[in-house]
């Protein structure tokens, strides 16, 4: 009698060691499982499609500051790109002046409201002058905000009988606005905005 309660109890261990064995492999699989699941959520929602010319493209989300540095600049290049493309076309100047203004503050309103009463946009209608611009490079500031910067561009005055390229060197501060919007899709209000350097570099004759 005493032998069949011993096998009953090495039986009976046996039975509890391999529940144990048993629900430990369950709580590693089931940890596995959550696990993977939630990482393929955060996988799909960094993922987003969109559609571009018909056809659906998938991009990638990513934090906003590995961008700020490229944003940033794309954002500056663009506001001088508006604020100094210009064409002998007062309707034309007002769009595209106006665009750049979405981007700034009052800072660029006043320099724009100096040129305007200064006469220079007059004076590009009537002599027929073509203005555009090439930014060569940025100097940013991203360690604080708002983020300083410098921008060193080129203009170029394209009139009929010859073309003038101008050094221009401003500065600013940008931050970081609550929202994005279509006249404003990075987010960014250029602020203190100043001319340091506007000057002749060279003229070049028109071709006959």
């Amino acid at each position: 009698m005493f032998a069949q309660l011993k096998n009953i109890d090495r039986a009976f261990q046996h039975i509890k060691k391999f529940s144990i064995a048993f629900l430990i492999v369950c709580v590693l699989l089931s940890g596995s499982i959550v696990y993977l699941c939630f990482d393929q959520m955060n996988k799909a929602s960094g993922r987003v499609l969109i559609l571009y010319n018909g056809k659906v493209l998938e991009a990638f989300a990513s934090e906003r500051k590995a961008n700020l540095n490229v944003e940033l600049k794309d954002h500056i290049k663009t506001f001088h790109r508006y604020f100094f493309t210009l064409d002998p076309d007062e309707k034309a100047i007002a769009a595209t002046v106006g665009k750049a203004l979405y981007l700034a503050d009052n800072s660029a309103k006043q320099a724009y409201d100096n040129l305007r009463e200064s006469g220079y946009f007059n004076n590009l209608i009537a002599a027929n002058i073509s203005q555009g611009i090439d930014v060569d490079s940025i100097s940013l500031d991203i360690n604080r905000e708002p983020y300083g910067f410098v921008c060193y561009a080129r203009q170029k005055l394209i009139r009929s009988t010859s073309t003038v390229y101008r050094r221009l060197i401003t500065r600013g501060d940008i931050r970081v606005l609550q929202s994005q919007t279509d006249n404003n899709p990075h987010g960014f209000l250029i602020c203190r905005w100043e001319t340091l350097l506007n000057q002749d570099e060279s003229a070049k004759a028109a071709a006959p």
